[in-house]
């Protein structure tokens, strides 16, 4: 019997994705009419996901949910564009037994310590460090994977400064699938490292992550592997709408007033948007949290197109250690801006030295260790308290994107290098004089 992803392929045998929309002519398209993009507008045509919002709302509830004994993102299957069980073919993908199975479902704490310095009353933190391979990235590529199992793809390709190409391998290796990944050369050893265990090819190109995704594009239609860069890829904001999902239903369906991200290609924001947006057409939001999307201020592409009042970008070559952020032509930034402007929210920008000070306060205060792309959103939040941005009475939502052991160079600049003694007491005392009073 084909396997679905929920668990109860009898619920979901009709898949209510109506077709695709380009974000920039409005063109709609039925779900087997396009793959990745309008053919109106060639790479840049991102298309956004449409569905049947009153067939879904007939069978899936919110007591539904609660009864659902699955914690991880498919049990959102309704609201997902691989709800129709997987063809034959695709059978060897048991996801029973697979990581695919683990995506999704990360906790979100109430940082109370964090709140009480910040002078909030309710402060929560999404560690989406806790997927599979360490990163919110787990989410898209989950659903990159099935889809290319349903499109009879054996490899599937991705450009990435790191953590979508590792969740993409990783995931991809359960599922038995062939990955070939761009990464630029400077990427995190410690990422580079992920990929070469999950058996990845790996190509680490002379130059930006930008020169990677492109040439990522050229090759995938050169070879006809199954892609799943950001954006051109329509697929991968449902995959991380999910984490909206869950936060709302994680609040008991209080939506939270304002959620921080950072934000680099555009399409976490973008996807939680969605999240939103879906909760709304089910009558499921009690209103609409303002999301903030937060930029390293030498990677602050779309901070600025949004200062501008626009949707066109100047393109700067990124500078920042938040490498997962480091993006100089962002690719989502359409479902980016209008997801912050729609909202009511903003783009801050931060730099380096308070994406450290971050990861600190993250790890010391909030026992979440964060790479320095994963602790800018709560950097953002700093800056937007001390601005004013923030009233005290508002409930907020900082999402950590990625674990702190991506890269572990970053952690110990943020920390300083450890104490080397000799191995004697008189050593250690000397060394605790004056920390412990």
């Amino acid at each position: 019997m084909p396997l679905c992803l929920c668990g109860n392929w009898k619920a979901h045998m009709t898949n209510h994705m109506l077709g695709l929309k380009c974000v920039l002519c409005g063109e709609e398209y039925a779900p087997d009419e396009v793959e990745y993009v309008c053919p109106k507008h060639g790479d840049e045509g991102v298309l956004d996901v449409l569905y049947d919002y009153a067939a879904i709302g007939r069978t899936f509830t919110r007591e539904a949910l609660a009864a659902n004994p699955d914690r991880s993102m498919w049990r959102y299957a309704p609201l997902l564009p691989v709800s129709r069980p997987l063809p034959a073919a695709g059978a060897r993908l048991n996801v029973y037994a697979s990581p695919l199975r683990a995506v999704g479902g990360t906790p979100l704490y109430r940082a109370d310590r964090l709140a009480g310095e910040l002078g909030l009353r309710e402060l929560y933190l999404k560690d989406d460090g806790r997927n599979p391979t360490a990163s919110f990235k787990d989410r898209a590529s989950a659903i990159a994977v099935v889809k290319a199992v349903e499109s009879g793809r054996a490899v599937v390709t991705t450009a990435s400064s790191g953590n979508a190409a590792a969740a993409l391998a990783g995931l991809a290796a359960a599922a038995g699938l062939r990955t070939v990944i761009f990464v630029p050369e400077t990427a995190p050893q410690a990422k580079v490292a992920q990929l070469l265990i999950f058996g990845a090819t790996v190509l680490l190109v002379h130059g930006s992550y930008d020169q990677a995704f492109d040439l990522c594009l050229a090759a995938s239609q050169e070879f006809g592997w199954y892609c799943r860069n950001t954006a051109y890829n329509p697929y991968m904001s449902e995959g991380k709408k999910t984490a909206s999902l869950e936060i709302v239903e994680q609040l008991d369906w209080h939506a939270p007033d304002a959620i921080f991200v950072a934000v680099g290609d555009g399409c976490i924001i973008g996807g939680l948007w969605k999240g939103l947006r879906d909760l709304e057409a089910l009558g499921w939001l009690d209103r609409m949290p303002r999301l903030f999307g937060v930029q390293a201020a030498g990677a602050a592409v779309l901070a600025d197109a949004w200062q501008r009042g626009g949707e066109d970008i100047r393109p700067v070559p990124p500078q920042t250690l938040a490498d997962s952020i480091a993006v100089g032509i962002p690719r989502d930034r359409i479902k980016a801006l209008r997801a912050v402007r729609a909202t009511g929210g903003m783009f801050i920008t931060v730099n380096d030295e308070a994406i450290l000070d971050a990861m600190r306060a993250l790890a010391q205060r909030g026992a979440i260790f964060a790479e320095p792309a994963g602790a800018a959103g709560y950097a953002g939040l700093v800056r937007a308290v001390r601005e004013g941005l923030i009233r005290p009475d508002e409930r907020v939502v900082v999402v950590v994107t990625g674990n702190g052991l991506k890269d572990v160079r970053s952690a110990i600049q943020a920390t300083g290098e450890p104490h080397r003694i000799e191995p004697d007491l008189t050593a250690v005392r000397a060394t605790l004089k004056g920390l412990f009073r």
